[in-house]
């Protein structure tokens, strides 16, 4: 297995070693030792998959009080996945990483708490899974809206399909003056 860090501390991109013939293929997708050694030590409690059609743009979502660690995959179809450090005592405040992850490069994605998450589904479908290191708690859900211009993601589209809840999450500005009321 590959590890890639990115612009973002402890935001790594795995590649998985991948073995293919004319039958199809093998790989290993999760192996708590190796995680481990690549600096995961957090326990993964919850997994989830999702289903999304194209355009579909899900995030940018987080936790507050119990903020979820993700690693995540897309198994069918491609999506072009995001990260946001929201820690406005970080260095990288406001930066953010943005891969494909699909399934013909098999890549992974590891966002450690604290950061924001989304992506937006390049494909006709696309099911995407998460192992996440919390339970999901929809009373600690916030977020980020998806088309900040302090972020400035290179989105793939302007006008993605979002859902209501994703439509009214709080710039990056908001969040900051939160954050700083507590």
């Amino acid at each position: 297995m590959k590890v890639l860090e990115t612009n973002l501390p402890g935001v790594l991109i795995f590649e998985p070693r991948v073995f293919g013939d004319a039958r199809g293929f093998f790989k290993e997708t999760f192996q708590a030792a190796r995680y481990r050694d690549a600096g995961i030590t957090q326990p993964f409690v919850q997994d989830n998959h999702s289903r999304s059609s194209k355009g579909v743009l899900r995030g940018l979502h987080m936790q507050r009080q119990h903020p979820q660690g993700k690693l995540v995959s897309c198994s069918r179809g491609a999506v072009f996945d995001v990260a946001v450090d929201i820690d406005p005592d970080s260095a990288t405040f406001g930066d953010f990483v943005g891969t494909e992850l699909s399934e013909d490069n098999h890549k992974q994605l590891w966002i450690p708490p604290g950061y924001a998450h989304g992506f937006y589904v390049l494909t006709d479908v696309a099911d995407f899974q998460y192992k996440c290191t919390d339970l999901y708690r929809p009373e600690d859900e916030c977020g980020l809206i998806w088309n900040d211009a302090d972020v400035n993601i290179p989105w793939p589209s302007r006008s993605p399909t979002l859902s209501d809840k994703d439509k009214a999450l709080p710039s990056l500005r908001t969040l900051q003056q939160q954050s700083a009321r507590v």
